[in-house]
């Protein structure tokens, strides 16, 4: 597969270039991508919730600061795919190989700056309030999870090997795969059988983590092949300063974005947690819920990303604009639908949970559920203006700004739950009329930041090995 090309042929919106069938090439397979994670999430709570109502409210707390305590990583080794596009969109492919490489060794030199955090976990989770033995499941589960963190950031590396040259159906494939086998082995591990006793909280981490390292080998597979060497150079596994400070100038601002917001986040949802075991299990299960919105429009943001890339390695910045504003009109029309059901059919959403056992709170977890997903679906089409432009202009380079507005908005995020939950009484609508508040903010922000226009003129990679740009507005 080639760059996409320019054609001087009057085309409709749909065939145009960045129309809606190449970014529908581009993302369709990413959505499935980041269902396929939103799959692992959902079953994996499902499970939970059958196997105890305390191991749900335990899990994703846990795994919110596993994701923060990971997240600069990933942002970093995410970056890897906007090289990768504008690599690809410039014409050197023979830079695409290295710079995977300089990603991998990023993964693996970050690994044990993420490890800090796991024998602050439990003092983390006692500062947020939580009961001793709520503490205990959080720790264990969070502790199992931190396993696989060399596993998934080396596989986040790698992935943007394909996706940033447009085979983003590799990319669904592989983790399709890996959501398939970690509910097989989530079933397995959380309930036991065929020998195996019975492991709750601790089984469902395990499975996650052999899932992602059946991932990560599927990748090296992939990536080392031998026709890839030939064309890439990914057999130049050396470390290359010069690349190698590259990528940390402009990924490493990602990731300080993907930490502060993950870490602001994380905050809140364990401030919930003061309110009790109830409100948190009930928040846990919204934003569970709310995922199957967010995370399509992830993957819709990545291909808006990669479009981005590669148009302006290109030189073709006119055609980037087109591209994010064709991503936009998608994603703001599954929102919308999506908001739709949570309004008036959010019953539908919540099909995988039981109900009401003797000795347990399910009914009224399901009931808090229900109103909460009335919030997201206030903020979802914000959500998506967030996750798009913010993508774009990422993928145009434009990271000190993400990275500088994440700082205040993080920030304000978790301070601002702890203000009202400490002196003004929130309880829990407060806390969620705060953060629909917070996602909207966020959303307006990179709206006029892509508006200001100031990525247009960016890129990642050496100015001299760029075509020189164009406004080209051809059909």
């Amino acid at each position: 597969m080639n760059p996409p090309a320019v054609s001087n042929q009057k085309s409709t919106w749909w065939s145009r270039p960045s129309g809606l069938r190449e970014v529908l090439i581009i993302a369709f397979p990413l959505v499935i991508s980041s269902l396929s994670w939103t799959v692992m999430t959902f079953v994996d709570r499902i499970f939970l919730m059958w196997w105890s109502e305390q191991s749900l409210a335990a899990s994703f707390p846990s795994a919110l600061l596993w994701w923060t305590s990971i997240s600069l990583a990933i942002g970093t080794c995410l970056y890897v795919q906007t090289f990768v596009a504008q690599f690809w969109g410039a014409n050197l492919p023979k830079q695409i190989g290295p710079v995977v490489w300089q990603g991998i060794w990023i993964a693996v030199l970050i690994t044990p700056l993420a490890w800090v955090f796991i024998p602050l976990a439990p003092a983390i989770f006692a500062v947020a309030g939580h009961d001793k033995s709520l503490i205990a499941e959080e720790v264990v589960y969070f502790n199992y999870l931190s396993l696989c963190t060399p596993a998934l950031l080396v596989s986040h590396a790698m992935s943007g090997f394909f996706s940033g040259r447009g085979q983003t159906w590799i990319v669904m494939l592989v983790d399709a795969g890996a959501a398939l086998l970690n509910v097989v082995l989530d079933y397995w591990f959380i309930f036991g059988g065929l020998g195996l006793e019975p492991g709750g909280i601790a089984g469902a981490a395990i499975a996650t983590s052999l899932a992602f390292y059946a991932k990560l080998v599927v990748y090296f597979y992939l990536f080392l092949r031998p026709a890839n060497k030939t064309a890439f150079d990914v057999h130049r596994f050396e470390y290359r300063p010069k690349l190698f400070r590259r990528l940390l100038k402009f990924g490493g601002p990602s990731g300080v974005q993907f930490f502060l917001e993950a870490g602001g986040f994380t905050t809140f949802v364990l401030l919930v947690g003061r309110l009790g075991q109830t409100e948190l299990a009930a928040t846990n299960m919204a934003f569970n819920v709310s995922s199957f919105a967010f995370m399509p429009v992830f993957g819709l943001g990545t291909a808006a990303s990669i479009l981005v890339g590669t148009r302006l390695g290109a030189g073709e910045v006119a055609l980037a604009s087109r591209a994010v504003w064709t991503t936009a009109v998608i994603s703001f029309i599954y929102m919308g639908a999506i908001s739709v059901g949570y309004v008036f059919l959010p019953e539908l959403f919540l099909l995988g949970f039981s109900e009401q056992q003797q000795g347990d709170n399910r009914i009224a977890i399901k009931e808090i559920s229900l109103v909460l997903m009335r919030y997201v679906a206030a903020y979802n089409l914000f959500d998506a203006m967030n996750i798009v432009f913010v993508s774009a202009i990422k993928g145009a380079g434009d990271t000190k700004f993400v990275m500088y507005t994440s700082l205040i908005m993080g920030a304000l995020l978790g301070v601002v739950t702890w203000i009202g939950l400490q002196w003004f009484d929130f309880r829990l609508h407060g806390c969620w009329i705060w953060v629909t508040v917070w996602v909207c903010a966020l959303g307006l922000i990179y709206l006029a930041r892509f508006q200001n226009g100031s990525w247009r003129t960016m890129s990642v990679i050496e100015p001299n090995l760029l075509p020189i740009p164009t406004n080209d507005n051809s059909d």
